[in-house]
């Protein structure tokens, strides 16, 4: 194992535009579509929630502004691109990666934990509010697995090196093995080992980009795109790539193979545009925007929340039909209140972005690899707990500081 994880003989790569505007895109996507797509109502009581892409023949949406799978793409790419310039040993590169990942979830933690409980104080209705505190936490789903593929990252390069296209494709038999499993004859729970295989496989294509081997982008696109329209037409898989209230079944929880398809479809297409991209003066927006990505991912939806609080439940404004009249007036209005709203909210937490001076000392293995489980075990305890009132947060919190705090262990004497 110990030889597996040394650092692959490759030269240094610089910083890389495209990516960079891709993880830009793919952030402002998420942003706009969790922005838009709610349909809330409040009768008094209970605040109910629907979603504007289940309007028959909307999903198809769905196969663009899903774009997780680019954002995992852009993700393995710059994670092979800082892993290859990065001085220092593999763990120490891991620990680095740890601080700046978790780091930022802190803050949003201390104000998330008490302010449930002083809302309540204030007299704001416990269901709502519960509603708004666990799903503030049910977003931090993609830090999880994202840990899982940045502490993959350098084993995974060792296998990029060593066996080539042959990773990927072993990433993809086992998608393709969960799902023949879980459709014919397994539970449904084995389903999420693609969790590892789906994510890690458009993770593994980001290297391969790096290395300009990710040739033929229009034969990838159509290869995807096909083979999702045919595991949709002909499989048990539904057409949206994203969960729909009422759907039998997601393809995002856990991921599956039409999602996959759509992935590498995606992959394939935005390659097929980099000439074009690469044409945008895209300069002065990304060098201000980078730094805050994290801060716009993990605050977006407590935005989102105080206006649903004020409009919906405060005022009794329910959102009109989707693609109504009324629905198109209003987003103009609802998009730029939001955007104002999240403002001074970016002014305040993106500091925290970039983690403390703490006196880091020599990182080993067997600590880099402990902190990466008690920070994704706390991540894990926010997504499936939330903010809402009770001890799970805290203590979800608790193992990320911990994991934290052992990524800078006392200098070796």
């Amino acid at each position: 194992m110990t030889v597996l994880l040394e650092r692959p003989a490759v030269r240094a790569t610089t910083r890389d535009s495209f990516i960079d505007v891709l993880r830009l895109a793919g952030m402002a996507l998420v942003v706009l579509q969790h922005w838009t797509i709610p349909v809330l109502g409040y009768d008094g009581v209970r605040l109910t929630t629907g979603n504007a892409l289940s309007t028959p023949g909307v999903w198809v949406v769905t196969w663009i502004s899903q774009v997780m799978p680019l954002v995992f793409f852009a993700g393995g790419a710059a994670n092979a691109i800082s892993f290859r310039r990065a001085p220092g040993t593999a763990p120490a590169w891991l620990a680095v990666r740890l601080r700046r990942l978790a780091w930022p979830v802190l803050p949003l933690a201390a104000v998330w934990i008490p302010f449930p409980h002083v809302l309540a104080t204030f007299g704001v209705p416990e269901q709502p509010l519960e509603v708004g505190s666990r799903l503030t936490g049910q977003l931090l789903w993609f830090l999880v697995v994202y840990l899982i593929a940045v502490t993959a990252t350098p084993l995974m390069l060792r296998m990029h090196a060593r066996h080539g296209w042959r990773a990927p494709a072993v990433l993809v038999a086992g998608a393709v093995a969960t799902d023949l499993v879980r459709f014919t004859s397994g539970p449904d729970l084995i389903g999420y080992l693609n969790i590892g295989f789906v994510w890690l496989a458009v993770h593994q294509l980001g290297f391969f980009y790096v290395d300009r081997r990710l040739g033929r982008p229009g034969l990838l696109a159509m290869a995807g795109y096909g083979a999702a329209a045919l595991l949709v037409a002909f499989g048990p898989y539904p057409g949206s790539m994203i969960g729909l209230p009422g759907a039998e079944m997601s393809n995002m929880a856990p991921p599956t193979l039409a999602m996959l398809g759509v992935g590498i479809g995606q992959i394939g297409l935005v390659t097929l545009l980099r000439p074009w991209i690469m044409r945008l003066r895209t300069e002065r927006l990304v060098a201000w925007a980078g730094p805050r990505m994290m801060t716009v991912y993990l605050w977006h939806m407590p935005a989102l929340f105080a206006m649903s609080g004020v409009v919906v439940v405060g005022l009794g404004l329910d959102t009109p039909a989707p693609g109504s009249l009324g629905w198109l007036a209003g987003w103009p209005v609802w998009f730029g209140t939001l955007c104002l709203l999240i403002w001074p909210l970016l002014r305040a937490f993106a500091r925290f972005e970039e983690p403390p001076a703490l006196p880091y000392g020599v990182a080993t293995w067997s600590g880099s690899l402990v902190s990466a489980a008690l920070v994704g075990g706390g991540l894990l305890g926010l997504t499936a707990f939330g903010f809402a009132p009770g001890g799970a947060p805290v203590l979800s919190t608790l193992a990320i500081a911990a994991g934290l705090l052992l990524t800078a262990p006392r200098a070796r004497l």
